[in-house]
């Protein structure tokens, strides 16, 4: 029976190409053969996979807050929680995965909803560690923004301590950020704390 189905993928050829030799040497490294039928197409995958995974490194997080920036007198805590994340640790290439949590405290300005979680998917497409993922994050609500504060924690999962090494199967690591008025007023962030606990 024949398909009609065709995939409609946007990648920059030559960076594709460029790539695949690469997996396709590696591949060879590891004692794999190329040429067989199950990984003929195994470095073009690899190399598509890989552009994707790190598609962040051409996004302006800034912009992204920029493009639904309005004035607004609202003076209250604004949280996006649970917000899904899947990034690269760039020390062993293997995935971490989570979830963050985002305040704001706005000072005129707001922004769009979905532009917070834009801009963590925007610093997590890269090859991070979570430590600077949580700072990138804060501090482009705050140079985009500028609010009263700034509050983001991130709870992931590291393949490189569960696939390899210490192979610890539940471990979770926390990070958290903040700015403003969640450094200086520990009543606004208790609240924020309680908030993403519930």
């Amino acid at each position: 029976m024949e398909s009609n189905y065709e995939l409609c993928e946007r990648y920059d050829a030559e960076k594709i190409a460029r790539l695949s030799e690469h997996y396709r040497e590696i591949l060879k490294l590891l004692g794999e053969d190329p040429t067989r039928e199950g990984l003929l197409k195994t470095p073009e995958r690899m190399a598509k996979s890989m552009c994707f995974l790190t598609q962040g490194y051409e996004q302006n997080p800034v912009d992204i807050l920029l493009s639904a920036k309005f004035t607004e007198e609202y003076k209250q805590m604004v949280l996006v929680k649970d917000i899904e994340l899947y990034s690269m640790c760039e020390h062993h290439l293997l995935p971490f995965y989570g979830k963050a949590h985002v305040a704001y405290v706005p000072n005129g300005y707001i922004t769009g909803l979905s532009k917070i979680a834009r801009v963590v998917e925007a610093f997590a497409r890269r090859l991070q560690v979570q430590e600077r993922l949580t700072v990138q994050i804060r501090d482009c609500i705050q140079e985009a923004l500028n609010p009263l504060g700034v509050a983001v924690v991130i709870e992931a999962n590291h393949m490189c301590m569960q696939m390899r090494g210490v192979q610890k199967q539940h471990s979770v690591t926390t990070t958290s950020a903040f700015t403003g008025i969640f450094l200086s007023q520990i009543q606004t962030r208790q609240e924020f704390m309680h908030l993403i606990g519930q």
